[in-house]
């Protein structure tokens, strides 16, 4: 049995990397997925060819006009995978550390990665009250938990999707929805955000030998590997988990570590 079987579920920053691997695993088992992206070609492209069980449409998850178009058009829910976010090196003019920090670069990073999440539980509670088994996944970051001296609006950001999760899932327990609510923590995983950080050729395989050597389990992780847990967190299967925090790290949080950046 598809562990998703007739669940409608929006996927936010779809196009590609992780967004687009939990929509296509969503896809093969059994949900109608609503792909999102402000990269309309890439992720229109991607939609069209998965199946005619998914659907794209154009959402800044940080503008609440976008939210409102989307709830007025998809209607009701089962799942919400909140995964659009940015690290700000490429987005804004930085810098990112705290010594030197540029305030507006700091307030592009949580427009998206936290405005954006607050306002996908927002509309997603909205949209998933007549669920009889709602989940939220709020894809968070390994970056959530421990300091990054570098990149700290991105750090930042994503502590607090972290902790609004738990809110979250609090608040829907409260007020006696059927909406769980959890966040996935993932680190070192080889998605389209590493690219410039790891070149191209010969140096982008040392780069991820690098990387990897940090990893306890010594290898870089995949978008599949984060989507498996989305897959868990969103199906029935959890049922009884709300507000937890799931990492999908190779081990790196197990230890005293902090690296890779």
């Amino acid at each position: 049995m598809p562990r998703l079987l007739n669940k409608k579920v929006l996927v936010t920053g779809a196009a590609q990397g992780i967004g687009l691997a939990i929509a296509q695993l969503f896809i093969n088992n059994g949900a109608t997925v609503y792909l999102s992206d402000i990269n309309d070609d890439l992720g229109q492209k991607e939609s069209d060819l998965l199946s005619d069980n998914a659907h794209y449409l154009h959402l800044d998850v940080s503008q609440e006009k976008d939210w409102i178009a989307a709830k007025q058009k998809i209607k009701t829910l089962d799942v919400v995978v909140n995964n659009a976010g940015i690290t700000g090196f490429f987005e804004s003019a930085g810098p990112h550390d705290p010594e030197n920090l540029d305030m507006d670069s700091w307030h592009t990073v949580h427009q998206t990665n936290l405005d954006g999440v607050a306002l996908g539980c927002k509309y997603g509670i909205a949209m998933m009250k007549d669920s009889s088994a709602a989940s939220i996944v709020n894809i968070s970051s390994r970056s959530g938990i421990v300091g990054i001296p570098a990149a700290t609006a991105y750090a930042s950001s994503k502590a607090a999707v972290r902790n609004h999760t738990k809110s979250v899932a609090l608040y829907c327990a409260e007020q006696g929805y059927t909406i769980r609510c959890n966040s996935i923590h993932p680190g070192a995983i080889l998605t389209p955000m590493w690219d410039a950080m790891l070149g191209e050729g010969d140096a982008r395989v040392e780069a991820i030998k690098q990387v990897a050597a940090d990893v306890p389990l010594k290898t870089m992780g995949k978008p599949i590997d984060v989507a498996y847990a989305a897959l868990f967190l969103a199906s029935d299967e959890s049922k009884y988990i709300t507000g937890i925090e799931l990492n999908i790290d190779g081990g790196i949080l197990a230890g005293s570590t902090a690296t890779p950046k």
